[in-house]
């Protein structure tokens, strides 16, 4: 995980295209100028970045099942709850799985776990658009391969 980067997915354990579900890890750096303010003393994971992680994970379910022809982007977060702190040095185990798909969006139900109990989770809703242009798509399939995305599930 690169927390200044945006960069919330360390590797992709499982895509199951048939259940429409994915399980993503994420290890939580144990240092991170965002701990710096948040907060001294007691580091922990912001909320705003557990559902951007949940987001992210969902965002690589959803272009699983699209085969990479469309771009899904964060469009609403419903009923985000966080239940307990992530702090510096967790592994996070991301589930996410879609709930709809049609006329352009997609819903996803996801969840975060550390060490097997539930700390967060969110219903999302995204956005499904061309992807703008080919350096943007180029920059999907290095962050795919760098997760290990299954190749079998990208377009040619």
């Amino acid at each position: 995980m690169q927390l200044e980067y945006f960069h919330m997915i360390d590797r992709i354990v499982d895509l199951n295209v048939d259940e429409k579900k994915i399980v993503v890890e994420a290890l939580v750096p144990k240092e991170s100028t965002i701990f710096e303010g948040h907060f001294p003393g007691y580091p922990l994971m912001p909320g705003v970045l557990l559902i951007e992680s949940m987001a992210q994970a969902s965002g690589f379910l959803l272009l699983g099942l699209l085969k990479f022809e469309r771009m899904p982007i964060l469009a609403a977060v419903k009923e985000a709850k966080v239940r307990g702190s992530v702090f510096p040095g967790d592994l996070m185990s991301l589930e996410a799985t879609l709930a709809h798909e049609g006329s352009g969006y997609a819903m996803t139900e996801a969840k975060i776990r550390v060490g097997g109990k539930l700390r967060a989770n969110s219903a999302l809703t995204f956005t499904l658009i061309p992807f703008p242009n080919p350096d943007m798509r180029g920059y999907m399939d290095a962050v795919a391969k760098r997760v290990g995305f299954p190749q079998q599930a990208v377009s040619p």
